[in-house]
């Protein structure tokens, strides 16, 4: 990379080597090597590097496979259709840099190479979970106000009028990528030069602790998290076979695919909706997956499924979780069943961008951790009542400040204030702490700590304890108002097939392992606990439901 910049803070003597605290300013930061960022101030776009990373040559295997299909797209093809994209885009649409693009599909193999395409030419990509109702969706367009739009035959009647779009499942946007255009990427003529701190994406935030919010992106936010993969030294030497699960419609399904772009691999795009375990496995096996990347519950699944052998999942040499906390009793039950495959977790959100993971086998055992910070990412653990900056080994709120983290919430000033303090410090809502080796440790998120009477109850720490019997699938924990002592724990448990399991039996089974004030004190038998497509419970959801029950049991 050119005119990188270096972290200089491994040659100062005031940070502790070993957690990686610093007691002068109250800051973690790195322990790991740094990466080279380029310089800020230097033009450049995240497309642009990461067609400056591609290997060379580029590799004769499929960059992309539809595991529906079998439909492959090499190399060549790739670059090929984002050239030709681009090119159609410039001269027949009069989408240019600043426009914001809603993107409202289901996972295709082409949405890589429609996101490559619009971020080249400057335009911001928004896109949307066409999950979503045409209400919620006016709601989003009403707040990232986009000028055109891409979709399908099946989700464009959830537009609202008005918004000019292109279906990508008709013969039309397949001219748009066939179409002959300039073979060499960086001789194609932008509209504007691109910095790094220009717009790229806008993603919105799950909703699942308030109203939903438009994250605003750089692509700076994306070099960054680009630059800290390639220069991993842990990255194999032979090529990976991955397997995204999650959508591209979220971060971490674009970032994953074309992370193993960058690094010469090839990337299985889950394309079915509603893929089943038993469909991934199918992949896992017909293909070689070398390496997938799950929500948390696809590991505790795959943990209990009896008929599944090391044979099947023989290539698979790493499991990526990330989204949600992985309760530590299925991550062992995991590694017990295939010691050969590591479960390699790691934390962030779609404001803060990455903020630690692990790498290695040694870094993969710390089975409660979340992994260490990143090599540019910088930490404060703030005690929330008093705003005080805290030390190695006490839990607060984790505050970060990074390249890789959003600019704001676009249109709401309300919600940036409530995000940044006064220095620039965004604070992520996670109860967090870093030990004495310098590893994240996630407690819970703020506001979904239960108020029992003058105790806080961790609702992660409850489901850790209720995943841990053999004859619960999956299970969430939410509160229940109640008068006499503010909120009770309430478990919504979804039985093993055949289990007979009631609910004093669950109640018990927690009580003997927690303190009296943390017990459950009702339990529901649900058929499945809702999940965000990163594996986040939807806790709002599940409070409602548990909310129309009969009354707690105390």
């Amino acid at each position: 990379m050119a005119a990188s910049t270096m972290s200089s803070h491994s040659l100062s003597p005031s940070i502790d080597p070993r957690s990686g605290f610093c007691a002068e300013t109250k800051t973690f930061y790195s322990i790991r090597s740094p990466v080279p960022l380029p310089s800020p101030s230097l033009p450049l776009s995240f497309p642009s590097l990461v067609f400056s990373l591609l290997p060379s040559p580029l590799p004769s295997h499929p960059a992309l496979i539809n595991a529906s299909t079998g439909e492959t797209t090499s190399y060549p093809q790739f670059l090929s259709q984002v050239n030709s994209l681009t090119a159609n885009l410039l001269t027949h649409f009069s989408i240019s840099k600043g426009d914001v693009v809603l993107v409202l599909s289901p996972t295709r193999m082409d949405l890589l190479v429609l996101y490559m395409s619009l971020l080249s030419i400057g335009a911001v990509v928004s896109p949307v979970n066409p999950a979503l109702t045409p209400s919620e969706i006016s709601h989003l367009v009403h707040l990232s106000k986009p000028t055109f739009a891409f979709t399908t035959s099946s989700t464009s009647q959830k537009l609202p009028s008005g918004l000019n779009a292109i279906l990508l499942d008709t013969p039309r946007f397949k001219n748009l990528l066939e179409t002959t255009a300039p073979t060499n990427f960086e001789n194609m003529k932008q509209i504007e030069v691109l910095y790094q701190s220009d717009l790229a994406v806008i993603q919105y935030s799950s909703g699942t602790t308030g109203r939903i919010k438009a994250a605003a992106l750089s692509h700076r936010y994306f070099i960054a998290m680009m630059a800290a993969v390639y220069h991993d030294p842990s990255k194999p030497a032979v090529h990976e076979v991955t397997l995204t699960t999650a959508p591209t419609f979220h971060i971490m399904g674009f970032f994953f695919s074309l992370k193993g772009l960058v690094l010469g691999g090839t990337t299985i795009v889950l394309t079915r909706e509603r893929a089943t375990l038993a469909d991934m496995i199918r992949v896992v096996k017909r293909y070689k997956v070398t390496e997938m990347t799950v929500a948390p519950p696809i590991v505790v699944e795959m943990a209990k499924l009896g008929d599944l052998t090391c044979q099947d999942l023989q290539a698979l040499k790493k499991v990526i979780c990330g989204g949600a906390p992985l309760h530590v009793e299925s991550a062992r039950r995991f590694q017990e069943r295939f010691p050969h495959v590591l479960i390699t977790q790691g934390y962030g959100s779609t404001e803060g961008g990455g903020i630690s993971r692990m790498i290695g086998r040694e870094e993969c055992n710390r089975l409660t951790s979340a992994g260490r910070l990143l090599e540019y990412v910088q930490v404060k653990i703030v005690d929330p009542n008093t705003g005080n900056a805290l030390s190695v080994g006490q839990a607060g709120e984790l505050c970060i400040k990074s390249p890789a983290c959003m600019t704001g919430y676009i249109g709401d000033e309300e919600a940036n204030a409530a995000a940044f303090d006064s220095d620039g410090w965004l604070k992520t809502g996670d109860l967090c702490y870093i030990d004495q080796d310098g590893f994240v440790y996630v407690v819970d998120r703020l506001k979904e700590l239960i108020k029992y009477k003058a105790y806080q109850v961790p609702p992660a720490e409850l489901e850790h304890v209720l995943l841990s019997h053999l004859e619960i699938a999956d299970a969430a924990v939410v509160p229940i108002p109640h008068d006499e002592v503010g909120q009770i724990p309430a478990a919504l448990v979804v039985r093993r097939d055949g289990s007979t399991l009631c609910e004093t039996e669950v109640i018990d089974y927690v009580a003997k392992q927690v303190a009296p004030y943390k017990k459950i004190r009702k339990v529901i038998f649900v058929n499945k606990i809702p999940n965000s497509p990163a594996g986040k419970i939807l806790r709002r959801e599940l409070s409602n439901h548990i909310l129309q029950t009969s009354t707690s049991r105390l």
